[in-house]
């Protein structure tokens, strides 16, 4: 959620905290602020409610010369958003300034005694609680911030990643982190602080991913120091960034969710790349060869995952179970670590989660660890939580995903999915040589095809003028085709707020199908597989109640193409790539009916890329 900047150094503060909030921008748009320690040696905090291009006409005419400072882009959780709960915080003394992302779960336990010991409150956030705790252990024990920081976190129950200004110490950040992402940037006697990477990409390559219960002190004068909650030094692991600039910028498009639309041709290339070898005959995923004994002996896999992924997820089941034949569940992260699950050590547990740091994701994770389970990672960023907490795992490789609504990483995932199911089947010989190399070659066409499929655009945003004040629409799918239904519902409802549910095809008849009539739109997944005679058949129960028919149908398709109302046609492939190819056009149509609403599709409302709270 939230998004945390900060910086230590001789460059211009403001504007460097205030760059990296617009690169943050889509972890949460609520509120915005920054904390300046000025040279009169007071804290400066700005903050205001909305956007942060609010939060720049708020300062326009501030003092704003400063060589430290923090900075926050909010995602409410305690608090509306509003000018007095935006971040950051001071304690009430104004002595210390609190930037936050997460939750503290003992946040009114902690109120409740600090007031009763003359604290005075003034937002609703769980955020200030903090302040005004590391400010009381302060005062009452007359210790270091440093130290006042560590013993109030171990009173925390919950998840945080924090960085703390001090008046009196205008030299030092003190920045910690628990089950929320914290990224510290290392350049020329400056320092920098993000909840990833982003922010500082262009000042330096060099950083250090702090890890659960660690504590840094960053002091001015190239002085960095990690400690634990219980004081003890943890090695200062540097890694070098492999990301561009180029990547965190729109390239001339108009939204990033566009651009990231079209660069799925490129970025699918680079999930690809490496990884299926000999002209597609072989599939190489080292983090399954590494540990070959795990899936060879595997009695069952449970894929956990949340929103999009676990739509990626549920087609990781219909792909390992057809070329696998291993049974497989999937569970949503956030109902699997509260149910009790059954576990055991002949499992192995597949973790999904774009960010790296889905906290519900996370919590599953530790969960399947310690029943003795094998915990396989997919992510997309590097150096996040979930490669470091899971055994084995694999990135999909597509670069920064800067739209809240995920485009390029659910292609990614489910390419990585359909290739870590092609090296099982190698592995447990469930799928012949010559299986393997059909698919394998048709993954090698996929970046072609997707291309193909995307000159569709100009089409599509016409098509997508006729759709744009429905109320409601209706996604059916069959087989492969059932969880993109679901993908391309949800973003429809993401970044134009039109209700749609997706369904199984089969089963519109029992309830779904009396809501169908000329005003709710119906999207039908229809490629052509072993399931198409059975589609058509539901295709014309819509048909005859009068319902509006988009149908998504291989390229010369002739019988659906007759009775629908609209046609999109996508290139032929092997049955268990199709997610992929018939899941670009209906990211197109979802972005040009919000545009076409006005919608902001990159920022859609109450929505942030990376949920780090539950």
């Amino acid at each position: 959620m939230c998004g945390i900047v900060g910086y230590l150094g001789e460059g211009n503060v403001y504007d460097i905290l205030i760059k990296g909030l617009h690169r943050l921008e889509y972890r949460g748009y609520d509120s915005a602020g920054v904390a300046l320690v000025g040279k009169d040696g007071r804290i400066n905090i700005f903050k205001t409610k909305g956007k942060v291009s609010n939060l720049e006409a708020f300062c326009a005419d501030k003092n704003l010369d400063s060589s430290v400072g923090i900075a926050h882009t909010r995602w409410a959780t305690h608090g509306e958003p509003s000018d007095t709960n935006a971040h950051p915080h001071f304690s009430e003394d104004g002595n210390i300034a609190i930037v936050h992302n997460g939750t503290i779960e003992n946040y009114k336990v902690l109120k409740d005694a600090l007031e009763q010991h003359g604290c005075t409150f003034h937002s609703e956030t769980d955020t200030e609680v903090l302040a005004q705790l590391i400010e009381y252990i302060r005062l009452t024990n007359k210790c270091s911030l440093l130290s006042a920081v560590r013993q109030a976190l171990k009173q925390v129950v919950g998840a945080y990643a924090i960085a703390v200004l001090e008046k009196d110490n205008p030299d030092t950040i003190i920045a910690a982190r628990q089950s929320s992402p914290l990224v510290i940037g290392i350049g020329d006697g400056e320092f920098f602080l993000a909840s990833d990477a982003t922010p500082f990409v262009e000042y330096t390559k060099e950083c250090v991913y702090l890890k659960d219960g660690e504590i840094a002190e960053i002091r001015r004068g190239e002085s960095l120091k990690i400690t634990n909650l219980d004081n003890v030094e943890a090695e200062i692991d540097v890694t070098t960034l492999k990301m561009s600039i180029s990547q965190l910028e729109k390239g001339g498009y108009p939204h990033f969710m566009l651009k990231e639309i079209f660069e799925q041709p490129d970025t699918l290339r680079d999930c690809i790349r490496g990884r299926v070898v000999d002209r597609g005959s072989r599939i190489i995923i080292n983090g399954i060869n590494d540990h070959k004994d795990k899936f060879l002996g595997a009695k069952r896999i449970v894929i956990v995952a949340c929103g999009t992924s676990w739509h990626a997820g549920l087609l990781g089941k219909y792909l390992l179970q057809d070329m696998c034949r291993i049974p497989v569940v999937v569970e949503y992260a956030s109902e699997f670590r509260y149910s009790n699950p059954v576990i055991d050590k002949d499992d192995v547990v597949i973790a999904i989660s774009q960010s790296g740091e889905t906290a519900d994701t996370l919590a599953a994770i530790q969960i399947a660890k310690k029943a003795g389970a094998f915990v396989f990672g997919i992510s997309n960023v590097v150096g996040s939580s979930i490669p470091r907490e899971t055994y084995a795992g694999c990135y999909i490789h597509v670069g920064p995903e800067i739209g809240v609504a995920s485009t390029k990483a659910f292609t990614g995932q489910v390419m990585v999915l359909t290739l870590i199911s092609l090296a099982i089947a190698q592995l447990r010989g469930t799928l012949t040589q010559d299986e393997i190399e059909q698919v394998g070659k048709a993954v090698l066409k996929i970046p072609t095809y997707v291309q193909r499929v995307l000159e569709l655009a100009d089409r599509i945003e016409r098509l997508s003028l006729i759709f744009t004040y429905a109320r409601n629409f209706l996604y059916l799918g069959r087989g492969y085709s059932y969880p993109v239904a679901l993908e391309g519902a949800l973003k429809l409802k993401e970044i134009s707020y039109i209700h749609a549910e997706g369904y199984p095809a089969a089963e519109m008849k029992h309830g779904p199908i009396a809501l169908i009539d000329q005003e709710m739109p119906t999207v039908i997944i229809a490629p052509k597989d072993h399931l198409y005679e059975k589609i058509v058949s539901n295709v014309q129960q819509v048909k005859a109640r009068g319902g509006n028919i988009l149908a998504i149908v291989t390229e010369g398709d002739t019988v659906i193409s007759n009775i629908a109302d609209h046609v999109l046609e996508v290139p032929e492939m092997p049955e268990c790539l199709t997610p992929i190819i018939t899941s670009v056009p209906l990211q197109l149509l979802s972005y040009y009916i919000a545009i076409n609403k006005g919608k902001d599709v990159d920022m859609p409302r109450n929505l942030a890329k990376s949920v780090t709270v539950e």
